[in-house]
């Protein structure tokens, strides 16, 4: 797309999903994602009154008087947007494709965040990490990462989930709440999440298109891989290809649910013909009610 049509895109993901953030969440993201506490600042010498429970035994031996540990209330959160832009986010068979939908959702949750004046930065995967953009607050800085989501043409053409947690591992090391916004068609990623939930609160953010749970009976249709470009044709109306491919849907949920609870994960699912609004606001409630 010309700078023109880009720039126009980047103002009505704007419009629309700041409106959302201002009537829907406002004060959901806030009351949810609130601060992680204390942070350990520095150690000092003990003084009468302090907590004895914060003495720092070993700088205590090193110097033979008492020091204790000072924390800090740490209030600014890293918000980490990991994005799948492999070319299966280029499916879609309802009024939007899995990729303009991830889209939205990102430009929502990094609004939501500024408000609560928190950093936002983003990586973008398919089968390699494509591009880091390191956190930042500000809305200049927001519109980059919509314009971003809207102008990325990929490089690679798989899915690699566990090599984008392990990079955002490798390059954010300070705690940070990260949203993996991906179809999660992809293998071998439960030891990665479970890896990275250890430092990182993480939380998953499924795209379904309805064509991809159930196909319809409409006879000889050509199915192209988007991810490895392989073609075939198929007779939809053969009731036995439908239930194996119903079947093959039904496997691979019933996966995904035991990954992210194995792994202590967060699932946003969300159906790319739906409006993803109320899988949102349902997150935030749940994350809400266990404060």
């Amino acid at each position: 797309m010309t700078t023109a049509e880009l720039l126009k895109r980047v103002r009505q993901v704007e419009i629309k999903t700041r409106g959302m953030v201002n009537q829907v969440f406002s004060g959901e993201y806030h009351s949810v994602f609130k601060g992680r506490g204390m942070e350990f600042s520095e150690v000092r010498e003990y003084q009468y009154g302090d907590d004895i429970r914060q003495i720092d035994w070993n700088v205590t031996a090193r110097n033979n008087k008492p020091f204790v540990k000072i924390f800090e209330e740490e209030r600014e959160l890293t918000v980490m947007l990991v994005v799948d832009v492999s070319r299966s986010g280029s499916f879609g068979t309802a009024a939007a494709t899995k990729m303009e939908v991830a889209t939205e959702i990102c430009a929502v949750l990094a609004f939501s965040a500024i408000r609560n004046n928190d950093k936002v930065g983003m990586v973008l995967f398919s089968d390699t990490v494509e591009k880091y953009i390191a956190p930042k607050k500000g809305k200049s800085h927001i519109l980059r990462l919509v314009r971003e989501l809207l102008s990325h043409e990929p490089e690679g053409t798989g899915t690699d989930i566990g090599g984008a947690l392990e990079y955002l591992n490798s390059v954010t090391k300070k705690r940070s709440i990260a949203f993996v916004v991906s179809d999660f068609i992809g293998r071998d990623f439960q030891k990665a999440l479970r890896i990275v939930g250890k430092r990182h609160d993480v939380i998953a953010v499924t795209l379904t298109d309805p064509r991809e749970r159930e196909m319809p009976a409409v006879g000889l249709m050509k199915l192209r891989d988007a991810e490895s470009g392989a073609e075939r044709w198929i007779d939809t109306s053969d009731a036995n290809i439908r239930r194996s491919f119903a079947a093959w849907w039904r496997s691979h949920e019933e996966t995904l649910k035991r990954t992210f609870l194995s792994t202590k994960v967060d699932r946003i699912a969300i159906e790319v013909d739906k409006p993803y609004i109320r899988p949102l606001v349902d997150f935030f409630k749940m994350r809400e009610s266990r404060i």
